[in-house]
Formats: C-alpha cells, structure tokens, sequence
C-alpha cells in the first residue's frame, strides 16, 4: 500500500492524526510534497492552506493534458460537531482549473472540467458520514470518466459527464482551505493526507493503500526492498447503521432488468431500514442513492410490457414516500431544526424537521420557487411538538400515468365517460406532514391546502383540447392508499380555477397529487342520432338500389357504339366502388369493435372508399382532358385510369395496414382509428382528390359561362345559362365535393352541416343514377335504340332500317324536335376553337 502512495506525484500529510498512518522516510520525518515544484504552504489566522500554483501544462491544472494515464487526488476527510478544535488544515474547498472539491452542507462533491476541444464536466457526490475520518479517492480517466471510492470500496461515479460551459477562473490555483471573506475562513470540517497522482490507481492499488493508511506503517529503507511491519492502532472509522444500505444501493445498480424484480428489491429496501437515528450527510447520501435507484428503474426497456404500468408506479411512489418519511422522522434531533434537500433527475426533494413556532411565514410552500407548488397555512401547524415534512415534485413521473381507465378510479365524474381513458397532465406533487396539519373539513372553510399546477401537455393531448368538438374534464386528483394500493381519487379536493396552461385545487389533505384530464367528445341528442341514423341507413338503401340500376343499365346498353366510350367505363368503375363501399358500410354496422370480422370489413371499407375517391379524380381527369385540354391517346389513358382508380387505393392499404393494422377495427367502429393519426390514410388521399376536382370545376365552369354568355349575345337564349347551373348541380356530388360538407360537421355547432353531409353522402349512389342514367339524354337514346331493337326482333323482322340516332346531348337538340338556332356546340362565336362538352 504503502508502495502505492511512494509512487505519487504530490503528498501533504498535514496533521498527525490518530488512526491514519502517514509516509516517513528511515529518520522518521514526514515526506511532505514529494514532488517540490510549484507546492508551498501558508498559514493565514490559523488555518492552513496548500497552493500548488497554476501551471497550464500539468494534469491537475487541466485534465486533458493527463493523457490516457487520467489522474488519481485522495484525502481523508470528516465533518466536525461544533464544539471540536480545528485543525491547521480544516478546509472546505479544493479548487483548481481543472478540478474542484465541495463540502458544502454537509454535501461533498467532486467536479470535472476540461477546456478542449470538447468543454465537458463530470460531477459525482458522496455524503461522508458525520464526525469520523472518511477516506475518500476519485480517478479520472477520459474515456472512464469519473469514480469517487469511499474507505477503499467504489461509491458512485459519472462515465459520460455534460456539455458545461461555465465554470470558474481558467487560471484559478489549486487551493485547500476555504473560499469566501478572509474573517469568515472557518468550516465544520477537516481535511488529512492530501496526495495526488498523475495516473488513474486501479481498484487493487486503492484497496492496498487504504489499508495500509489505516492498519500498516511503513519504514523507508534507502535501498528496496520495502519493510512492512504491521501495528495494531486501529482506525476511528464510521459505524453507520445506514451504510450498508447506502452501498449495496451503489453495487446493485445495473443488475435488474424486469420492472417487478426491481420493484420488490426497492419495497425490500424501504422494509430494511434501521429504527435508528441519521445524521444530514446520510439522509442526504441515502437520498440521492435512492433516487438514483429510482431513476434506474424508470429507464428499464421493458414497459411496454408491462400491462398495469399505473398501479405499478402507484406502488413505486408509495415505496419512496416510505423511504423519505423513515429519514425524516429518524434525523438525529440533536442538531434540529434540519433541512435537508436537494434535486435529483427524478424528483426536487425537502426534508425537514423544525419546530411550528420557528415557521415565521404565513404560509408553508414546496417548492419555494416555480409555478407548481403545494402551500399550507402556517395555522394548519398546531402541534407543539417537532414536526416532520417531506416533499418531492417528481419530473417525469407523469407520463407513466396515461390510459387510466375511469373505472379503476374514485372520481365518479370519470366513470360517468367510461369509454374514455384518463392521463396525467401536470408534475406529481407531494408533502406529507406528521402530525396531521389541522385542515378543514368542509372545502368551503379554512384553513385548506392551496396546489397550484402547470400543466405539462402533449401534442396529442393539446391538439384534443383544442378541438372544438371535444369536451376537457380537468380532476384534482391524488393517489389514494386506504385498500392498499393506489388509486385516483378527487374526494375531499376540488378545482378552484385555472385554464388549460394551469389549475388551481383546494384539499383538506395532503399526499400525491395531479391534474388528471379527461377528453370527452361532444355527443348529440337521441333525437339527432336516430334522425341522422335514419337518413344513413335510408339514403344508402336508396344508393344501393340505384346503382344496381346504373351498373345493369351500362351492361345492357355496352353495345351502343356512344355508351362504349370511355368516359361510362369511368362511370361504372365509380358507380361499382361506391356500390360495394355503401354495403360493406351497411354491414359494418352489425359487427362489434375488436372482432376480427370488423376489422376485415374495416379494412375493405378503407379500400373501396379511397378507391371510390379514385375514380373521382378520374372522373375529374378525363372530364379536364375532354374539356380544357387533350392529352394522350385513349388506349394509355384507359392504363391510367385504371392504375389511379384501382392501383393506388390498393398501395394506400397495403403500406397502411402494413404499418398499422391494430388501427383498423378497434375503436368505436368498424373503420380507422381517431386516436394516433392512422385517419390521415383516409383523410389525406381524399383532401387531395376534392382540392384538385374543386379546381377542374371552376376550370369547366368558366369555360361553360363564357360559351353561354357568348350565345346569349348572339341568339339572346337564357337557356345558355341554364346550361350552366345544370352542369355544376351534376359535377358537384360526382367529383367529391360533398364531402366538404364532412370536414364542416365536426361538431354540435355545426349540426346543419351533419345533417347535409349525411343527405348528401348517403344519397351519392342517388345522385349518380340520376345524372349518369336517368337525365342522361345518350343514355336515353341508347335505351330507345335499344327497345326498338327488342321490339323489331321480337316481331321476327330483321331486315328494317333502324334509323341512327344522336344524341341530343351531342347536337344540342331534343330528341324528336328540328334544330333550333341555338347550338351551343357548333354555333357558339368562338366556334373555331369548338370544345367538346359531351362530356358535361
């Protein structure tokens, strides 16, 4: 061991002390600063103080010039009761550019900078265990980080360290004292056997000088060997009952992989804790240990497994406040009133133990400062006797909080929207106080506990609220522990005020509390839902007849030359997409939510209705290419058609339900979850398709209008204008644009829009009969070339002239009338650049 401190790069021994054995050459003189350059010692009103200078090329100075070799700084190190001598080397502060050492209420802490390329600080804190003598050694390697040893056995450490710019004077000198007022250099504490190496010691090499510092003396020879003679002076160390626990805290880090595993080590924990008295050093070194416990579990990879995330954190949380309470109530009351409290990456934490006489305020507040606090009235505090408060504001325990089903809750608010889940939306806050604080029992009264809490929203949970056709419940809640595991309950709390940023609640009890939110959708009356449900069921029977009609109408007529075209395979294409969409849809709604039947339907339904959207575009398409603009021959538009119609709803389904299968079929309906954006593979292709076929409507429109006008002008017809309103009262329901009606009813206020989306939706098959078959003047005619040819078959005569017939839609005549002076066709005054609106 003692080999191991000869090979150090400085050493002061600075007192005598009993129980730690110092380094002495063969005349007995102590070895003092073994390494002379740049060390010497002054005394200032009775303390001492060690300079090592600053030198920017020495590792101590700045770490990075350590090399991988890193660097080794070791000391003992004890806290002293008020009434003990100070030594000449008491101290609370070791500071350099490179490295500093904190004792700062009863906290010590190690920290790390470099000042490279890559500014970087590492921090670690130990907690020394009161008036005995700590040895306490940290190493420092840049690819190990930092690793605080404490009496030889390794406590804590930080591999990765931060980003951290601001940090002390970059020439700074290495200093052991203490810093501040020159008249105030005094702390509780002192500093024995300071030694530095310029190389990171091994476990082996720590353990080895650290019984030889307590247990061996070594007698230096001129030449080695080195003589060991063993003493038998034994070492004033810590007997801590809380020690153990502390360690294998330390040493169990990393081996839990399954929350529940975990979870009982942690329950076994809070249950193994001595009945004993604490001091504030290891409150706080048993605190910090334990919450990084905490957070070792709250990063474990395996949540999503497990399935009741919420009762198990409702039993982590009353794990910890076990824990906290036990210390609070076993710090030795010898040096009360006491604080001790400090933030963690889990949580900010108090415990305190005072007499109500020494609150001087109005009021109790944790934490003192932020927007989410709990406030207690200073009268609330009647005992005489010490009090005990524990506080914690957990940061992200929140979010395991989320999809709490209403009826595994207290709040009868909740369970009256069973089918809606709850989440937490605010910090998780708690105090408790012992004894009980005197509080109100009516909520009207005083004095009660005030929460205030800011919310802390997702995304998701903010665009919910923000939605107008949602309803936001917002609970005071807290978790409730009377049958033994914790529940959320609101009784004895109610919401005073707030918005959705923050909320204001009143208790007449302490413990864990959150705002809990609940988003509702707004619902209409029965009246309105057996009204709309009425239309639905009646408007698609309706559709469904209809478009058999249309489908076995264009069979029968594929044999006229003018219904082979391809603008009505278009329109069969349409008409047989939207036919089997409405019967899948009429289907559906026989079928309960979770089955595998509604998820197929769902699936097939998300499938025909894109492609019903399709054929709309291509109705939208070829309508433009017949129109405004020619473009392609006939055979590779017929390819184009049928890829868009057909091929791109398909690839739509597949990439979906490929991505997100457990989206279909499993909500309030048979069809495509609401809740995590699986809708958009609906909604996105059919924005897309109205938007464009919005656009080829104006487009046709104004060519219609202008041609109208200008016929007006010459032949003064107002049916020219008839003309127009007729071909946008037969475009709008065939292109989509009812559906616009489908984004305005999103609400109750917009109840109209429900209703004509609803007539309008239901009755498209209606509307597609109508203008395809029944006001079709192509289609008539085909239909009477048609009968007359039954007719003349069936009377046996096949060789009469069946004279041809046109389309009035295409000459611009009635059927069985002479030409009239208009023809809006061939007549118009912009006839050389004559349009073929056959397809309007």
């Amino acid at each position: 061991g003692f080999k191991v401190l000869a090979s150090a790069s400085h050493y002061w021994p600075l007192e005598d002390v009993d129980g730690i054995h110092e380094f002495r050459d063969t005349n007995g003189d102590i070895v003092e600063g073994m390494v002379n350059k740049g060390i010497y010692v002054t005394e200032k009103k009775g303390v001492t103080f060690l300079f090592f200078g600053s030198y920017q090329n020495s590792c101590i100075s700045n770490p990075e010039v350590c090399g991988p070799e890193g660097v080794t700084f070791s000391f003992f190190w004890k806290t002293q009761d008020q009434q003990a001598k100070f030594l000449p080397a008491s101290g609370g502060q070791v500071i350099s550019s490179g490295f500093k050492i904190c004792s700062n209420e009863g906290e010590g802490s190690v920290e790390f900078y470099t000042r490279g390329n890559a500014m970087m600080k590492w921090k670690a804190s130990f907690s020394p265990p009161g008036p005995y003598w700590t040895h306490i050694l940290f190493t420092w390697k840049s690819r190990e980080g930092l690793k605080v040893y404490v009496n030889g056995t390794l406590n804590t450490t930080d591999p990765d360290g931060k980003v951290f710019y601001d940090y002390g004077d970059p020439s700074a000198n290495l200093l052991t004292g203490t810093e501040g007022d020159q008249t105030k250099r005094y702390v509780n504490g002192a500093f024995d056997e300071f030694i530095i190496w310029e190389r990171a010691l091994t476990p082996n090499e720590i353990e080895q000088y650290f019984t030889a510092a307590i247990g061996v003396q070594v007698l230096v020879s001129s030449t080695p060997p080195w003589s060991v003679v063993t003493t038998t002076t034994k070492p004033v160390l810590s007997t801590n009952a809380y020690r153990p626990i502390i360690t294998n805290l330390t040493e169990e880090r990393g081996n839990f992989h399954s929350p529940d595993t975990m979870l009982g080590y942690l329950e076994n924990v809070s249950l193994s804790l001595p009945n004993k008295s604490l001091s504030e050093n290891t409150a706080l070194s048993l605190t910090e240990a334990f919450l990084i416990a905490i957070e070792d579990f709250l990063l474990l990879p395996n949540w999503i497994d497990v399935p009741e995330t919420a009762h198990v954190f409702g039993s982590l949380i009353q794990t910890i406040d076990s824990v906290m309470a036990h210390m609070t109530r076993n710090l030795d009351e010898s040096s009360l009133p006491l604080t001790v409290e400090g933030t963690s990456s889990v949580a900010d934490y108090t415990l305190v133990k005072i007499h109500p006489q020494t609150l001087n305020l109005s009021h109790y507040r944790f934490p003192s400062r932020g927007q989410s606090y709990i406030s207690i009235p200073s009268e609330a505090f009647h005992e005489k006797a010490w009090i005990t408060i524990v506080g914690l504001l957990y940061h992200n325990m929140h979010y395991f909080f989320h999809n709490i089903n209403p009826m595994d809750t207290k709040i009868a608010e909740a369970a009256a929207y069973k089918s809606y889940m709850i989440s937490a939306t605010s910090y998780l806050i708690s105090v408790k106080v012992e004894p009980l604080p005197k509080l109100s029992h009516n909520l009207s009264g005083s004095p009660l506990i005030t929460i205030q809490l800011a919310h802390k929203l997702t995304p998701r949970q903010y665009s919910q609220a923000l939605n107008k056709s949602n309803r936001v419940h917002l609970y005071c809640a807290f978790l409730d522990y009377s049958n033994g595991t914790g529940v959320w309950s609101n009784e004895g709390c109610v919401r005073e005020s707030g918005d959705l940023n923050y909320s204001v609640c009143l208790c007449n009890h302490l413990t864990n509390f959150a705002i809990l939110m609940q988003v509702v959708p707004l619902k209409l009356t029965r009246e309105h839902q057996v009204a709309l449900s009425s239309i639905t069921y009646i408007g698609c029977a309706l559709s469904i007849f209809c478009l058999m009609i249309t489908l076995v109408t264009f069979a029968i007529l594929s044999s006229v030359s003018t219904i082979r075209n391809q603008r009505y395979h278009i329109h069969a294409n349409l008409s047989f997409a939207v036919l089997v969409a409405q019967i899948l849809l009429l289907t559906s709604f026989q079928f309960s939510p979770g089955t595998v039947p509604c998820k197929i339907l769902a699936i097939l339904l998300h499938f025909f209705f894109l492609s019903a959207f399709a054929w709309m575009l291509v109705e939208g398409f070829h309508l433009y290419s017949m129109v405004i603009k020619v473009f392609g021959s006939e055979e590779s538009k017929h390819l184009y058609y049928y890829g868009i119609g057909w091929g791109c709803p398909l690839v739509i389904c597949v990439i979906s339900t490929t991505l997100s299968l457990d989206s279909y079929g499993e909500s309030s309906n048979c069809w495509l979850s609401l809740e995590n954006g699986a809708i958009w593979a609906f909604v996105a292709p059919a924005l897309f398709v109205i938007l464009v076929n919005i656009g080829i409507l104006i487009a046709v429109t104004r060519v219609i209008s202008r041609i109208s006008a200008d016929n007006y002008k010459v032949h003064g017809d107002a049916n020219a204008f008839k003309l127009t309103v007729k071909a946008v009262a037969v475009l709008l329901p065939i292109l989509g644009s009812s559906w616009i009606f489908g984004i305005l009813a999103v609400n109750a206020h917009a109840l109209v829009f429900q209703y004509i989306f609803a007539v309008f939706n239901s009755l498209q098959g209606f509307f597609m009969f109508l203008f395809h078959c029944l006001l079709n003047s192509e289609v008539r005619a085909a239909f009477k070339h048609k009968t007359k040819v039954w007719s003349l078959t069936s009377s046996s005569t096949r060789n009469i002239n069946v004279k041809p017939f046109n389309s009035d839609i295409m000459t611009g005549n009635r059927p069985g009338t002479t030409p009239t002076k208009l023809n809006t066709w061939d007549k118009s005054t912009n006839s050389a650049n004559r349009i073929d609106l056959s397809a309007v």
